[in-house]
């Protein structure tokens, strides 16, 4: 039976999240003089004061209250030279009576500090970003941060196992029109919403029953390791055998698998977006990135973005926290990228 039968449907974009979109757009926007006094006063007046936030590894728990600032804005702002912050996709929507908004891009700058123990290039760099933030009357009280450092350590040429795919600077939406932030049309949004979800439960079928919900010509944009790939074709020949890497594949609704399924997702007009910390789960049974099976279970944290056109969908944006599902294997990539700098 495919564990993500009885998945709970997605949510969609109400007039709650426009009001939160508007808000959330007036923090970004704080970002465009860089990283400062401006974006420090507009976090402390949309983050609660015990706001709890987590990041992609080895951030992972930052401090209550500020901890999105001080734990991960900061130490990137200081790393990065001239630092500027770029989102592509600004989103959001209801889930289970939860409200949230979302955004990915990048960080770019001249990298001349180390980076939770990256070494610095000297030159230009981009880190790859995206966050999720639960918002109740008009504040922010939860957070998930990705952070591509996968692709930022194979940019440097310091990755030390096997790679796949393209691996590069990934672009946004074809359209130009990500940035989702009016009110959206609701029978648009639960259209898309249910697109995107018949897709996911369709996902490690057999005879790949995802296929159809996708135009020809998609285009899949993974975390580093995994790498991106374009057509259905292409992203077939990577989708199934990592499928099959990973054995009782599980969302939170298998017997015996708890804790791990959806914080939040829902469609907003063509564009709709999942994350969850963790969202899935699986017993590493074949090679992963050159890594031999180790027998282990593993909890991903993981998350997307999709856009989606003419009835199926055509661009995806997915991230994957690459270096926690690596130290669950009993690789420490940010220990073996030190050793390859020294």
């Amino acid at each position: 039976m495919n564990a993500r039968a009885n998945r709970p449907a997605m949510g969609i974009a109400t007039e709650t999240t426009f009001e939160n979109k508007r808000l959330y757009r007036q923090f970004l926007n704080s970002f465009s003089q860089g990283i400062g006094s401006a974006t420090e006063q507009a976090a402390a007046a949309i983050f609660a004061p015990d706001a709890k936030t987590e990041a992609s590894h080895p951030i992972n728990t930052t401090r209550s209250g500020d901890g999105y600032m001080s734990d991960i804005i900061a130490p990137i702002a200081e790393a990065f030279e001239g630092c500027t912050r770029q989102d592509y996709v600004v989103t959001g929507g209801e889930y289970l009576g939860t409200e949230w908004v979302t955004s990915t891009g990048y960080f770019h700058g001249h990298f001349t500090r180390p980076l939770c123990g990256i070494p610095p290039s000297g030159k230009l760099a981009f880190l790859r970003c995206g966050e999720f933030l639960r918002m109740e009357d008009g504040k922010i009280v939860e957070t998930y941060v990705f952070l591509g450092f996968a692709e930022l350590i194979i940019a440097l040429g310091l990755w030390p196992l096997e790679l796949q795919g393209y691996e590069g600077t990934v672009p946004g939406p074809a359209t130009h029109n990500g940035n989702v932030i009016g009110p959206s049309d609701p029978e648009q949004s639960r259209f898309t919403a249910d697109l995107v979800e018949d897709m996911l439960k369709q996902l490690t079928t057999k005879d790949q029953s995802w296929r159809p919900y996708w135009d020809e010509r998609m285009v899949w944009y993974g975390p580093g390791g995994l790498g991106s790939y374009a057509t259905v074709d292409a992203f077939a020949d990577f989708q199934s055998p990592f499928e099959d890497t990973f054995e009782g594949w599980g969302d939170g609704q298998r017997e015996g698998i708890t804790g791990v399924g959806s914080n939040c997702k829902a469609g907003d007009g063509d564009y709709a977006f999942l994350c969850g910390w963790p969202q899935i789960t699986g017993v590493h049974v074949k090679p992963f990135l050159g890594l031999e099976p180790t027998g282990k279970r593993v909890f991903m944290r993981d998350c997307d973005w999709w856009r989606c056109a003419d009835g199926k969908i055509i661009e995806n944006w997915c991230m994957l926290d690459i270096p926690h599902v690596l130290m669950q294997l009993g690789y420490d990539l940010f220990a073996n990228i030190g050793e390859r700098a020294a």
